[in-house]
């Protein structure tokens, strides 16, 4: 018996929760509240709670308070209650106009937070309770049985860049429970499986995505404007593209400051990296840097399909919860309350499945979030973000405008969503995009950003990013397309080589990977599949992302 197939140890659970983020903490937390007795795990791939987390972030803290009714957020680290909000509109490289925050972006009452640090205040929470955390184990394979889900398997450890089992090797542990809850976030391997195996999707409209870019740095006092947040739409980005801005003053002089671009961009030779960094040096945005120091950096997918693209939420031995279900409100720009609230909910109705027959399947759930306020949120701005897919930035606004002013949310249409893979245009229609090079003050490269990720991978194991036709690296990407990945990884995964030579080749640097998913998403065949390497792999972001 070879050591890949020596048998796994296992530990049983009455509830499983793969992932330690907002939702899956969340969740953990309502169950040892509803029922003590319960037995509740959760597993977390970063090196520790936290470790993966990014977001904007401002938290709308009606969930938490739910959760927590004696709860002050303000004493979460960091948290800091909004003062000020401003939207501005970058009509060009120079040029920047005051603009009417719309209401969903009003953030009166609501706080700028690290949502890392909200996970680590929640874990604590957790394991008060005696919720059961393991971090820095990936959770690598559905276990599933009679077709029922009834756990994951953890990763084996110390296998080397060959497939073979190393010196280090460990077997991965079967984690086993009545009922599982996935909780991974934004295109969660193990829930991409599940969408296919369960056939989740079938009712619903696809799922649409953009990817987010961030950096936290310390400002001089004098620029820090405690509690203000600024969003911005408009420059760099063409009209054709949807995306913006964030600009968030936090804690004592922390800015941190993010930039999205949505995934159904067009033009393959776009960098939302570049992008971003451009973006930085605007009239308007600029200034705030001034003799700043960068902290850090990271990037991460987000789900923007909203309402249309929910998929179906129960399947028999588990559940979809947060933005593995897809639940952020891309108007309010904030998807922590709503995933929070999912949890709460799913927590109730596994805890009464435990009080009665425990069905196969936890239907309630789906019932019960109907009937939250998730649900109508969700619904009534289903329209705006498609909005803008179908009539691009002006005619987007005009359409959210309407939405949110004359119809609120109550028009008798609803706006499909679409794949953002089949968007790309084929290079020979696209005019390469003249990017300038970085000062290394302001703006910078991809290397150096990753390096203030904290992102680290064990070197000898297999890349987690597996092509699944490696030919259709250069025969489609290439010849097509001029390789995009190589433009929107924003971590220098994928790098063509030998090309000046004539022999093409697809270089992975897989050590780089910050795990933002957003290959997995854009490839135009989708042909590269993100997997889960190594447990406590990746980034590891500070305190403050």
């Amino acid at each position: 018996m070879s050591d890949e197939t020596l048998p796994r140890e296992a530990m049983e659970f009455d509830v499983l929760v793969v992932g330690a983020g907002p939702s899956g903490l969340t969740a953990a937390i309502k169950l040892k509240q509803l029922n003590p007795e319960l037995s509740v795990c959760v597993v977390e791939k970063g090196s520790e709670v936290g470790a993966h987390i990014l977001s904007g972030a401002v938290l709308e803290p009606r969930a938490l308070k739910e959760l927590f009714p004696d709860c002050d957020p303000g004493l979460i680290p960091l948290a800091t209650p909004v003062t000020e909000d401003k939207f501005v509109f970058l009509y060009d490289e120079t040029k920047a106009f005051a603009m009417p925050t719309p209401p969903q972006m009003h953030n009166e009452g609501n706080y700028i937070v690290s949502l890392g640090n909200v996970v680590r205040w929640l874990g604590q929470q957790a394991e008060e309770l005696g919720v059961e955390i393991y971090p820095g184990f990936a959770a690598a394979e559905l276990l599933v049985e009679g077709g029922r889900v009834v756990g994951v398997a953890t990763g084996d450890m110390g296998i080397g860049k060959d497939g073979q089992p190393t010196e280090n090797f460990q077997r991965g542990m079967e984690l086993r429970a009545t009922y599982t809850v996935f909780a991974e976030g934004c295109r969660g391997s193990l829930s991409k499986q599940l969408m296919t195996e369960f056939k989740l999707r079938e009712t619903c409209d696809p799922q649409t995505y953009g990817i987010g870019i961030k950096e936290l740095w310390e400002v001089k006092p004098e620029k820090f404007q405690k509690g203000l947040t600024l969003h911005s739409i408009g420059w760099p980005l063409k009209s054709d593209t949807y995306g913006g801005s964030f600009l968030y003053h936090f804690g004592e002089n922390l800015v941190a400051i993010g930039f999205v671009v949505g995934l159904d961009y067009t033009n393959p030779y776009l960098s939302p990296f570049q992008e971003f960094q451009r973006y930085k040096t605007h009239p308007a945005i600029a200034p705030t840097f001034e003799g700043a120091k960068r902290i850090s950096y990271g990037a991460r997918a987000i789900n923007e399909g909203g309402f249309q693209s929910l998929p179906k939420l129960t399947f028999p031995g588990g559940v979809l919860i947060g933005d593995t279900a897809g639940t952020l409100n891309v108007p309010k720009i904030k998807g922590t309350h709503t995933a929070m609230k999912s949890a709460m909910v799913a927590a109730e109705a596994i805890a009464e499945a435990f009080a009665a027959d425990k069905p196969d399947e936890v239907t309630a759930y789906t019932a019960k979030l109907k009937e939250s306020w998730v649900w109508s949120e969700l619904h009534q701005v289903r329209n705006i973000r498609p909005g803008f897919a179908k009539w691009g930035l002006y005619g987007g606004l005009v359409n959210a405008a309407l939405e949110t002013y004359l119809l609120k949310g109550r028009a008798p249409w609803t706006l499909k969503n679409h794949a953002d893979h089949d968007h790309l245009k084929k290079a020979a229609e696209c005019k390469p995009i003249d990017y300038p090079k970085p000062d290394g003050k302001l703006t910078f490269d991809r290397l150096s950003s990753v390096f203030l990720s904290n992102t680290n991978h064990e070197e000898n194991q297999p890349a987690h990013l597996k092509l699944l036709d490696p030919a259709k690296a250069i025969s489609v990407n290439w010849d097509l397309y001029r390789s995009p990945e190589t433009r929107y990884c924003p971590a220098g995964v994928y790098e063509i080589i030998g090309a000046e030579e004539g022999h093409p080749q697809l270089q992975i640097n897989a050590q780089n990977c910050v795990h933002c998913k957003t290959c997995d998403i854009k490839d135009p065949t989708q042909n590269i599949n993100w997997v889960v390497p190594e447990g406590a792999g990746g980034p590891n972001y500070p305190g403050g992302m």
